[in-house]
């Protein structure tokens, strides 16, 4: 399984983000190496389509896909929680969202 974490280096939730998936992967069993990558320019952000920090990819899948658009760039990501729109998925959502 290949994981990666998009983030921009000034993103205030990417840490966050990064400790609930490694806690959501040892919750479901799940052994794999997330990668870490930057996306601090716009030409990069175009280039990976990157729809704001942070985002998570499985196998080169959104794990929680954004709506296609004309243009990407640096920004935060927002994710729907049952809490209201938070920063960073919950745990719960990054593990229903491994397990499919």
């Amino acid at each position: 399984m290949k994981i990666e974490l998009l983030y921009f280096d000034e993103c205030p939730n990417y840490q966050a983000a990064l400790q609930a998936l490694k806690q959501a992967l040892l919750d479901e069993g799940l052994q794999a190496q997330i990668q870490l990558i930057a996306v601090n320019t716009i030409e990069e952000a175009q280039r990976v389509q990157f729809p704001g920090s942070p985002t998570i990819r499985v196998n080169d899948s959104d794990l929680f896909p954004a709506a296609e658009r004309q243009a990407w760039g640096l920004g935060c990501r927002m994710y729907a929680t049952p809490e209201g729109f938070r920063g960073t998925p919950t745990k719960v959502m990054l593990r229903e969202a491994l397990r499919r």
